[in-house]
């Protein structure tokens, strides 16, 4: 954390913006009280860069809306209901809340709010003593009412009040708990971790949407391992995400390698820091490359099968298929935690093309063989040069070097393959109008098979031209046409 001058200044230099200068006055000549308050003014004290200015205010709501309107011409309703107003002010978006409080019933995921009157109050309700830090505007005093800084200068995360008061308030802080210990590197307090284990079954009231959300933010930290960790070992995983703290007592084969879940985390790690070494290669920043959700799911998921498919066999542990039935359960998850559909397909092909490359470093594949696996893969193709890479965990030098070298020799056979033949893009020479011509048939099943059969031969002999593909086309169909 810097010194308290620099983070004062800091401060300073966001209240004194045009537009949070514009805002301030505003409200203050009409007599109500106006605050920069949390996330903004934590970051500012630690020195980390601001993106969201969040205020809060005595106004409310109307009261709110009326200031605004003085100032900017774009002003809309976040949530009303909530006291929550946006607008653009000199070309910042900001949100601005009327103190409140609210509390969810113990059978809802909808909280009550009702108002409040002072700044104080509203610290008070807020989450953790670290986001309940105001900056009073115009007059620039702090207020702290719960240790805040003396818990941004330990490095501590705690509730303002009693932990299981605030749970049972909002479920969902203790995912936010997690998500701001990955972020900030920040020790969960004994306390609020043992109100996280008591109150774990509390999140089954949060909708779906909130703690995919919540679980997205924790992904996207630079290393999200400590956080994921802790939603583990309190319990909170296995109400969302029970695939994964299944994984704990999966040994790979008599327990003389890492656990599965261990092992998972580990490719997570390893996945974070391709994504970060390859991005900055292709020519960006490695510090500014943006998290793959998609890449970090498939990393953390990817062996979400092996716990239903272990089989003792031969003194040894067997997962036969557990790429395919690991691909079955994700999709289910990420579905019921209300994931886009592409995020769903694309999370599940990669788990199911997981283990494909394995075996090539003992006998190097057939041209053939690569045009399959990079049609295969579509456009998850670097994704699974990643996520396949982070997958060798093996303690053993040799083979972790034996089988770098190998994904080395693919990549470069692609690329070899993709220069000579438009491999990105692998498709028969005749498309479905084509084939319908030369064969003089209307549209149907025959028409897919026929473009099948040449896709095969285009990937097992590569680029044939169209004069030679309409004549295995007419000889194929002269065998095949009736079938």
């Amino acid at each position: 954390m810097p010194s308290l001058a620099a983070s004062m200044d800091a401060l300073r230099a966001i209240a004194g913006s045009a537009p949070v200068a514009a805002l301030a006055a505003a409200f203050a000549e009409r007599g109500h009280e106006f605050a920069l308050v949390g996330g903004p003014v934590r970051d500012a004290l630690l020195g980390r860069p601001v993106t969201d200015l969040d205020f809060t205010t005595s106004a409310h709501p109307d009261e709110t809306r009326a200031v605004l309107d003085a100032v900017s011409t774009n002003v809309w309703d976040v949530g009303r209901d909530f006291g929550t107003i946006a607008a653009n002010v000199l070309g910042e978006t900001v949100e601005i809340t009327t103190y409140r409080a609210e509390t969810y019933r113990d059978d809802s995921r909808k909280p009550e709010v009702r108002f409040g009157k002072t700044i104080e109050g509203d610290l008070v309700r807020r989450d953790f003593t670290i986001n309940a830090l105001a900056l009073m505007l115009p007059d620039l005093r702090l207020v702290d009412v719960s240790g805040g800084l003396e818990d941004l200068l330990a490095g501590k995360i705690r509730t303002p009040g009693a932990p299981e008061e605030s749970f049972t308030d909002d479920p969902l802080r203790m995912l936010r708990a997690a998500r701001f210990s990955a972020q900030l590197g920040f020790e969960v307090g004994q306390e609020t971790r043992v109100s996280m284990e008591e109150l774990a079954e509390r999140l089954d009231i949060i909708s779906a949407e909130r703690i995919r959300d919540e679980f997205v933010k924790l992904l996207s930290a630079g290393d999200p391992l400590p956080g994921i960790r802790l939603l583990v070992e309190t319990g909170l995983a296995e109400r969302f995400l029970p695939e994964l703290t299944a994984l704990i007592a999966t040994q790979d084969d008599h327990g003389r390698h890492k656990d599965v879940y261990e092992h998972s985390l580990t490719v997570l790690q390893q996945a974070i820091g391709l994504e970060r070494s390859r991005g900055a290669r292709a020519g960006g920043d490695a510090g500014a490359v943006a998290p793959d959700i998609v890449l970090r799911i498939a990393a953390l998921l990817h062996d979400i099968g092996k716990p239903a498919t272990r089989r003792f066999e031969r003194g040894g542990v067997t997962f036969h298929h557990h790429d395919v039935v690991g691909a079955k359960l994700a999709k289910k998850r990420l579905r019921e935690l209300r994931f886009d559909n592409d995020t769903v397909k694309r999370v599940a092909r990669l788990i199911e093309l997981h283990l494909r490359f394995f075996g090539y470093s003992d006998q190097p594949w057939t041209d053939s063989a690569v045009r399959r696996y990079v049609r295969d893969a579509g456009e998850e193709l670097e994704r699974l040069h990643i996520l396949t890479r982070a997958d060798v965990t093996t303690r053993n030098r040799r083979k972790a070097e034996r089988l770098d070298h190998a994904y080395d020799d693919i990549e470069r056979r692609i690329s070899e393959l993709a220069e000579a033949e438009e491999l990105a893009a692998v498709r028969p020479e005749l498309d479905g109008e084509q084939i319908m011509g030369i064969l003089g048939i209307r549209p149907g099943p025959a028409v897919g098979r026929a473009y099948r059969y040449l896709l095969e031969v285009r990937l097992d002999e590569g680029p044939i031209g169209a004069e030679a593909a309409e004549t295995r086309l007419r000889a194929w169909y002269a065998e095949h046409g009736d079938e």
